[in-house]
């Protein structure tokens, strides 16, 4: 946390992110994209901001009701909510032009309140409350308040092009602070304010920014040189570049998603990293996955989900239209695994996996496929939960094709 305060023009930066996530509607990384764009700020400072930002979405309510202020009110009343926080965090106040100030006394009284109510006091919005004492039960309010904290900062050693040692060694000599990530071989968490992307290390594609918890569930696909492999819901492209890895560039490793911008990013970091044996094809109906009927010996499903996993990471979510969407992801989840398991030929292995911690994005999903289903059956599963790892939340699992039909 900050030892000293936001300094005016960091605190408006600031009031002009959350209001473009809060009364916009833009994405977290976008409206950073958009308000760091052309600035000169030292990377020091950035953080600051980035993690001044990020914890005031992380526990908005709470913030809010401290200062007594409406969240659709933000683009006027920001500068009383910075005063509200650097005054939770015993902070001198920002010096900032026309401040809204905060009644020390009845921020005093709000305080004692709020810590009474532990949902309130880890920024829970009622609706997650509800929804995660329902799914998970007494694991909850555990994982309530491990949502509510900073992410630490982690990186994947891209072993096509080094070890995780020699990445360290090269890190270091780049005043990039690293440890060791016990449990996860690939990864190493970053210990300093670092510019990584400036660096030389990552300019030459040793390493990837990837939650270790994300760098299990590819792990978790087990891809070996040679294979047919398929990452069916590509995305950025983090997973596919993990596997390709796992293949030591040898075999054909097909990256597919929905929309081209997305696979066509994946491209120029495929070659950063030195992944040559990663091709991309858009999904344009439901031919592209029936002419592969039966060709795969790995399919990695990393389903379109709620996210309720990684809000440590984007907090942003828990304020937007999650719970009106959350069926409707249920559903097209559902329709992926059938549709998109007929990939996978005999022998063959289906990874299932969302960033979620709730079983009905999960394990109820999975379950429910298998019943449907009998020609696959269930190898192993991980609920990967924030507060037993201090990752991201993460679901995978593992089933085997066992016959045609």
């Amino acid at each position: 946390m900050l030892t000293y305060p936001l300094s005016g023009s960091s605190s408006e930066l600031v009031i002009n992110v959350l209001t473009m996530v809060l009364t916009e509607g833009k994405p977290l990384d976008r409206a950073y994209s958009h308000n760091f764009s052309g600035m000169q700020y030292p990377p020091a400072e950035l953080a600051r901001i980035t993690l001044v930002t990020g914890d005031i979405l992380r526990r908005l309510n709470l913030y809010c009701y401290l200062v007594d202020i409406k969240v659709e009110d933000i683009e006027r009343t920001g500068s009383k909510l910075l005063n509200g926080w650097h005054l939770f965090h015993d902070l001198d106040l920002p010096k900032m032009e026309y401040a809204l100030q905060v009644d020390s006394a009845q921020f005093a009284e709000r305080l004692e309140v709020a810590k009474a109510q532990p949902a309130l006091w880890d920024g829970c919005p009622e609706w997650l409350d509800e929804l995660g004492a329902a799914q998970l039960g007494e694991k909850w309010p555990a994982e309530r308040a491990a949502l509510a904290t900073a992410p630490k900062r982690y990186i994947r050693a891209n072993s096509l092009k080094g070890t995780r040692e020699e990445l360290k060694q090269r890190l270091t000599k780049e005043l990039v602070a690293t440890v060791e990530v016990e449990g996860v071989e690939s990864a190493l968490e970053i210990r300093s304010d670092s510019a990584l992307f400036k660096t030389e290390a990552f300019k030459q594609g040793y390493f990837e920014q990837q939650d270790a918890g994300s760098q299990l569930v590819a792990a978790a696909v087990d891809a070996k040189p040679g294979m047919r492999v398929v990452d069916a819901c590509a995305g950025a492209g983090g997973k596919t570049l993990h596997i390709a890895a796992q293949m030591q560039g040898k075999g054909r490793l097909l990256a597919m998603d929905v929309e081209q911008w997305k696979l066509d990013n994946l491209k120029i970091r495929a070659r950063r990293a030195g992944a040559h044996n990663v091709e991309t094809r858009i999904i344009a109906s439901s031919k592209t996955i029936k002419r592969m009927k039966l060709t795969a010996d790995r399919v990695l499903l990393d389903v379109p989900c709620s996210g309720l996993g990684v809000l440590k990471r984007n907090p942003d979510s828990k304020w937007r239209d999650t719970p009106e969407r959350l069926p409707v992801l249920i559903e097209l989840q559902k329709d992926i695994l059938q549709s998109y398991s007929r990939m996978v030929k005999v022998g063959g292995i289906l990874v299932y996996a969302t960033c979620s911690i709730m079983p009905d994005e999960n394990r109820n999903q999975v379950d429910a496929f298998l019943a449907a289903n009998p020609h696959f059956t269930l190898l192993d599963d991980e609920l990967i939960l924030v507060a037993e790892h201090g990752f991201d939340g993460f679901y995978l699992a593992r089933m085997e094709r066992i016959s045609e039909v």
